[in-house]
């Protein structure tokens, strides 16, 4: 599993993670984040500057608790800037708040750290490289082992004091003793599970997760008594947090070969360290810390808003406390000699697919950079330039949809085409009715230019009534059908306010057309009623007509058939 990873839900593309990643080991496909191991060097600060939490670190707390459940003997090694980590009114109030929660053994860091700082001690002394490098900060390792290997040769080649210090307890305590690394580091998490030491330190948890199972246990630092760490450790150890705490009392010793340079941040380390790959600086020793302010600023500190200055204070009171180092209490020499403290670092040199010119102006265009002034190098998408940007485009890393200038434009010219080709006509007025926009289609309807109307109320055309009422009310009015005999044009309005902008945007549809065609309609309909009726109306008449008629005939036929009814009769009577 990935040491650091994203949650779909949280993230928001904001980018933020990636523009503070210096290596760039963040790859975002389909609005997806995710961490690319193969150049991460650890340093956190995409968790550091995310704000939405949407980056999340691999915990081992639950391995501790096991551990301390199924009843090992449970070693805390806990980094010298933890006095920086946690408010207390006593340092030694964290040996009893880690005792109850089930720790067995509480011991410091600074401890490895004395051990380390005598073998530094040696290797200046006898100056048998050209220059030396620091190798006690595991981001600023991965740095050079990834992309400056050939800087390797002038690594210290010693673990860092939290390996040192692994080594010592495991020797002491036994194999089968479970030793936590608390820190204000993430890359320690990564580091412990190196494999040339992966069975040194068994868990690493972070200052943060330490303060959050301190709240889950509703354990109070400042309330609780204090309680001696189990092993002493010394000022000279416990200054490694502090800026140049490192080689603190190496100067004397380099005076013959080295100039001592103590780098924090990244930016700066890859400065340097470009610098001796370059040659143009030489016979340096050179202390790297990755983080910004040292490791009293590292990812892993909590987030309670206590800023550097106040951390860096309550470590440097910590520190002021102790007593001096002296070769008589600890140092290699009193080490038993079976214990190896010394350190193989590896070339894993980032192999990156490289675009040729062409393949990266074709992206370039693209992206809507036809020519270099086009080339904003605004950082929005997180890289530093387009080129760069182009470069993971063509890695396969990022989508070009993550240039913030270029899907602004397409929007924009989406925006405008809709906004100039649309057959209705679309105004935007101000809280005064003033016309801010006027579309093709409006200068059709309205029969005036967009430049002679711009900046003067809509009244000047037409009038405002309906507009004045939607400002005023604050609702917006729907499918209402004004006519404008001026303009021989009838239109169905959506006048619709805009409450963020304060701005009334005017959608009028041309129905005028329709409107011709219902009244010829109308008019049709009209016509063929009254041919109906007139057709029925002579139907009546004929059938009127041809009644009056049959009515005559048969008054005559009974006049006729009545007269040969009486002249029969007579003519019986005379017989």
């Amino acid at each position: 599993m990935k040491l650091i990873n994203f949650s779909r839900e949280k993230c928001n593309n904001c980018h933020k993670c990636l523009r503070a990643c210096s290596s760039k080991a963040i790859s975002v496909l389909e609005d997806h984040a995710e961490i690319v191991d193969e150049k991460c060097i650890s340093c956190g600060k995409c968790h550091i500057v995310c704000q939405k939490q949407a980056l999340y670190i691999k915990s081992k707390v639950n391995k501790v608790k096991d551990a301390i459940q199924n009843n090992k003997k449970v070693i805390a090694s806990i980094a010298p800037s933890f006095a920086g980590a946690f408010e207390m009114k006593d340092e030694a109030q964290i040996v009893t708040a880690l005792k109850q929660i089930g720790f067995d053994i509480v011991e410091e860091t600074a401890i490895g750290a004395e051990i380390v700082l005598d073998y530094y001690k040696e290797y200046v002394k006898k100056g048998s490289y050209d220059n030396l490098i620091t190798t006690s900060c595991p981001s600023a390792n991965y740095l050079i082992e990834k992309y400056y290997p050939s800087l390797i040769k002038y690594m210290i080649p010693i673990v860092s004091p939290m390996i040192a210090h692994g080594k010592l307890l495991k020797h002491k305590y036994g194999p089968d003793s479970y030793v936590v690394f608390i820190g204000p580091c993430i890359a320690k998490k990564v580091e412990a599970q190196d494999f040339l030491h992966s069975e040194i330190i068994d868990s690493v948890l972070t200052f943060q997760e330490m303060d959050e199972w301190f709240k889950e246990e509703k354990i109070e630092l400042k309330e609780l008594e204090p309680q001696l760490f189990d092993h002493i450790s010394y000022r000279r150890g416990s200054s490694f947090p502090l800026e140049g705490g490192v080689l603190i009392d190496v100067s004397d010793e380099s005076q013959k070969k080295y100039e001592i340079i103590r780098v924090i941040g990244v930016d700066r380390c890859k400065e340097i360290l470009e610098c001796i790959e370059n040659r143009s600086i030489s016979g340096v020793c050179v202390e790297l810390n990755v983080c910004e302010g040292g490791c009293i600023d590292g990812a892993g500190m909590p987030k309670d808003n206590i800023n550097y200055y106040t951390r860096e204070k309550r470590v440097k009171n910590y520190v002021n406390k102790k007593r001096y180092y002296s070769n008589s209490d600890v140092g290699i020499e009193h080490v038993d000699e079976n214990i190896d403290f010394s350190k193989i670092f590896l070339d894993k040199k980032v192999n990156r697919r490289k675009a040729s010119e062409k393949e990266l102006q074709e992206i370039l265009k693209k992206m809507g950079k036809y020519k270099p002034e086009d080339e904003l190098n605004c950082n929005a998408c997180g890289y530093v330039t387009c080129r760069e940007k182009a470069e993971s485009i063509f890695e396969g890393t990022s989508e070009i949809n993550m240039c913030l200038p270029f899907m602004r434009g397409k929007a924009e010219s989406l925006k405008n085409v809709i906004f100039d080709n649309s057959p209705n006509a679309i105004f935007l007025l101000d809280n005064e009715l003033c016309v801010k926009e006027f579309n093709t289609s409006s200068e059709r309807v309205f029969k005036i230019k967009a430049d002679a109307i711009k900046g003067k109320s809509i009244s000047n055309i037409i009038s405002d009534e309906e507009f004045n009422k939607v400002m005023t009310t604050k609702e917006s009015l729907i499918g209402h059908k004004i006519v404008y005999p001026e303009y021989g044009v009838v239109l169905i309005t959506n006048i619709l306010y805009l409450e963020k902008q304060n701005v009334i945007m005017a959608i009028m549809t041309d129905v005028t057309l329709a409107e011709k065609n219902k009244e010829e309609l109308a008019r049709v309909k009209e016509k063929t009623l009254d041919a109906a009726q007139e057709v029925i109306d002579k139907q009546m008449r004929v059938a009127q007509e041809i009644a009056s008629l049959l009515g005559e005939t048969t008054a005559e036929t009974k006049v006729i058939l009545t007269k040969l009814k009486a002249i029969a009769l007579g003519e019986a009577g005379d017989i």
